[in-house]
């Protein structure tokens, strides 16, 4: 069985971190908080950019008025357009570094492996998080080619799970697009239906379609 989604978690941000609050097996809410990063100096230069956007703005309409009453010229006007998108674009910058100081789930989940510790000063890319979906699992199967003359997407199995026996029901969701000339087989993904906590990605087991032995 294989996690639908399998995700690292990187850093965006040169930073250090401020609160890592899952370990190794922990389970996490779609939205939650993976990782926080102290942006302290990042967001004293986004209230800094800020700033310097709200004046240039201000420069900007007391230029044109000042234009339409012909105390300005046509270049102060383009001029003082140009420094307020200029301020606007580097404030706007500053607020996607801000927001990039918090990590959160993409998806709930559980983590698979911690790479990296709170207080940890970390650069850009560093591997910080292995994430797993706990929704719906993937099967992954291997069938007979020749049944290829029946099975469809959306067919309906079970599947053992060896390491609980215990049979859960599953849907083929896509089959393989090549089949190995050797053992003429062909490859099949399924899903098993509804979530179940107890099942981890990895467990191995037996599928079986009603009518069609393997």
């Amino acid at each position: 069985m294989a996690a639908q989604h399998d995700v690292e978690i990187s850093s965006e941000v040169a930073a250090k971190i401020a609160r890592l609050p899952l370990k190794e097996g922990d389970a996490f809410a779609k939205g939650g908080l993976l990782v926080a990063f102290d942006c302290g100096l990042y967001q004293a230069q986004l209230a800094k950019a800020e700033a310097t956007a709200e004046a240039a703005r201000r420069e900007q309409d007391v230029t044109a008025k000042l234009a339409a009453l012909h105390s300005a010229g046509a270049m102060d006007v383009v001029q003082a357009k140009a420094r307020a998108k200029e301020a606007a674009a580097d404030a706007a910058y500053m607020r996607t570094t801000v927001d990039k100081c918090t990590i959160r789930a993409p998806f709930a989940g559980r983590v698979a492996k911690r790479e990296a510790a709170p207080f940890e000063y970390v650069t850009p890319g560093k591997p910080l998080l292995e994430i797993l979906a706990t929704g719906a699992l993937e099967v992954k199967l291997i069938v007979p080619s020749k049944w290829l003359a029946w099975l469809r997407p959306g067919a309906k199995f079970t599947v053992h799970v060896d390491e609980l026996g215990t049979d859960y029901p599953a849907q083929v969701a896509r089959l393989g697009a090549n089949i190995d000339p050797v053992s003429q087989t062909v490859g099949v993904s399924g899903r098993i239906l509804d979530a179940h906590a107890e099942l981890l990605p990895g467990m191995s087991g037996w599928a079986s379609f009603a009518g069609h032995a393997q």
